[in-house]
């Protein structure tokens, strides 16, 4: 089930006894987190029954015992089991003793008015553990991972729509390539956009341009187009308004070089065969920077990215020893990047 049909059923009051949150997007945990606490509970509930338990301190039975004890009062209590690091496939040594088979044992007869949430922020649990098959299988289990382009597109729309505005596609993915795939920055970016075009209203391609923050990231993905569009001009004008912004030239060296590399990384696995999947988890970037890194690195060769790396390293050095200005070897640096380019075109 995707994070925002789940929420969806929660605001109207559809709970299910057991929920497996698992994945390493934060933003979604804490969302889904939100969204059951804000609508299973009434304010005074929230004392005695709510209860947070940290598996890697506490037994996951000693959580099922809490599950099946009666409420103070009201209908229900809800009760989050964080880190449920038993479910991986090596977990880490704890003087807690975890019995999974009592958690399978509650799965089967969960308790009416307790709603139980488990809790696995991790990259990778061992799928072939009979638990996690039963936690997939018998509870309200949501996938809280980076998502992928088209699916960050519908959330986009999905939370235009919770704030009553409308944006077109050309919007979305100028939203996307601005802002990147960070939920929490995404949302609040959203919010920003809708509070400035008004409810019922249409965020505009101008509306984004004006007011979208830029993110560090977005800021080397356009050097690198200027880079590549063998544009100097630009190239300073985004490192000008930058500086205005405090950037410091070591930090933006450091970025395009991650961008680089990223570059020489995608064409040597392409090279390989990799699928773009493949790589993203290779390389472990969101599916949409494989997809923008596979569209950039077939305009480079390989020795034209291994000379910009060196380049960036030495501009790096320079600085740090205080050899050269920073702004300006900054500026020379994109001088020689772009002269490297059109070398090879």
């Amino acid at each position: 089930m995707s994070y925002i049909s789940c929420i969806e059923e929660m605001k109207k009051q559809k709970f299910a006894p057991v929920y497996y949150f698992y994945g390493t997007e934060t933003y979604m945990i804490e969302a889904l987190k939100q969204a059951l606490i804000s609508n299973g509970l009434e304010k005074e509930e929230k004392d005695t029954n709510f209860e947070v338990y940290d598996l890697e301190e506490t037994s996951i039975q000693e959580v099922i015992t809490d599950a099946e004890t009666f409420p103070f009062f009201g209908e229900r209590k809800i009760i989050l089991a964080t880190n449920a690091s038993f479910l991986k496939a090596k977990p880490p040594k704890m003087e807690v003793d975890h019995r999974p088979d009592v958690l399978i044992e509650y799965l089967e007869n969960p308790a009416p008015y307790s709603i139980v949430v488990l809790i696995a922020p991790y990259e990778k649990v061992d799928e072939r553990k009979k638990v996690v098959k039963r936690l997939k299988k018998e509870t309200k289990a949501v996938s809280c991972e980076p998502l992928k382009e088209r699916e960050l597109q519908k959330v986009i729309t999905s939370i235009a729509n919770q704030h009553n505005v409308k944006l077109s596609e050309q919007v979305i993915t100028y939203f996307i390539n601005e802002i990147g795939t960070n939920m929490m920055i995404i949302h609040s970016e959203m919010e920003k956009l809708a509070l400035y075009v008004g409810e019922g209203n249409e965020i505009r391609l101008e509306d984004a341009k004006l007011l979208l923050s830029s993110q560090e990231s977005s800021s080397s993905f356009k050097l690198m187009d200027a880079i590549m569009n063998n544009d100097l001009a630009k190239a300073i004008d985004i490192t000008k308004d930058l500086e205005k912004m405090n950037e410091e030239p070591i930090a933006l060296i450091a970025l395009i070089a991650s961008q680089y590399r990223t570059l020489m990384h995608v064409k040597i696995l392409k090279q390989k065969g990799y699928t773009q999947q493949q790589m993203a988890s290779q390389l472990k970037v969101h599916p949409y920077v494989a997809k923008l890194s596979m569209q950039r690195q077939a305009k480079f060769q390989l020795k034209e990215l291994k000379r910009a790396i060196d380049l960036l390293t030495e501009t790096d050095a320079q600085i740090k020893s205080g050899r050269m200005d920073k702004s300006l070897a900054f500026e020379l640096l994109l001088y020689q990047l772009i002269a490297t380019r059109q070398r090879v075109s």
